[in-house]
């Protein structure tokens, strides 16, 4: 793989939520996977969609075994370039995998695809959803 990772290497997901004004414009969702923010490295012009809508219950970060291509981010001001960053989401056992990534990794080269393990997925997914109604 092109960012050094063999095809076992297991990554980490923690999510986190910007609750909007005053500290932004609006609402929205952080995807950090092994401790780099993946909506920010991808493209410094998005912001993560609102954490209600991609962390609900059966919502589009939950994984199936069809892949789907799933919208975690929108450029917060018109710019040239593309206007969403999306992702494909599979499931694969009890593996979680991300493809059609394109952000630089720790040490410069990119990284295309991440492995999460299904357990641990799943139960940052729902912590984080919990926040948010607790919040």
């Amino acid at each position: 793989m092109p960012d050094g990772q063999s095809d076992d290497a297991v990554s980490t997901l923690l999510i986190g939520a910007c609750p909007g004004p005053p500290a932004c414009t609006a609402v929205h969702t952080y995807l950090f996977v092994d401790g780099l923010d993946v909506i920010t490295r991808s493209d410094s012009r998005m912001a993560g969609l609102d954490p209600r809508r991609l962390l609900r219950p059966g919502g589009p970060l939950y994984p199936t075994d069809m892949p789907s291509t799933v919208d975690v981010a929108i450029q917060e001001q018109p710019a040239p370039g593309p206007d969403r960053l999306t992702i494909r989401v599979r499931l694969r056992g009890e593996t979680v995998i991300w493809s059609d990534l394109m952000y630089p990794g720790p040490d410069g080269r990119p990284i295309e695809e991440v492995r999460f393990r299904l357990e641990q997925y799943l139960g940052e997914v729902e912590r984080a959803y919990a926040a948010l109604r607790t919040a």
